[in-house]
């Protein structure tokens, strides 16, 4: 019998694919597995592929352990964005200052 994906699946579903294979299943890092419902499994053992016999026991987990991925620290993130608004157009060096007045009445 060979073990079936299931990473990525929610822990109903992984529970499902095993029973429909003769499998049973594990969770190390959850107590109450049987209650678990819609965490994603994120890792397993035996990898999927591999020939087991029957009723054999798969270990899934639903957390990354200590330094085995994850997204990491994300704030304070920096460098932070400059402040103020939008950018303006730099006047041409040397070229004559146009009061605002007279651009608003422009036609």
């Amino acid at each position: 019998m060979r073990v079936p994906r299931l990473v990525g699946l929610m822990a109903v579903d992984a529970r499902e694919s095993a029973r429909a294979h003769g499998l049973f299943l594990d969770a190390p890092d959850r107590p109450a597995f049987h209650l678990t419902v819609v965490d994603y499994v994120v890792r397993q053992y035996p990898q999927p592929g591999v020939e087991v016999p029957r009723d054999s026991l798969v270990h899934v987990w639903f957390d990354f352990g200590e330094g085995d991925g994850g997204g990491g620290v994300r704030e304070p993130r920096g460098p932070v964005p400059p402040g103020g608004g939008l950018p303006r157009e730099l006047d041409e060096p040397n070229a004559p200052i146009t009061p605002y007045a007279a651009l608003l009445s422009r036609p």
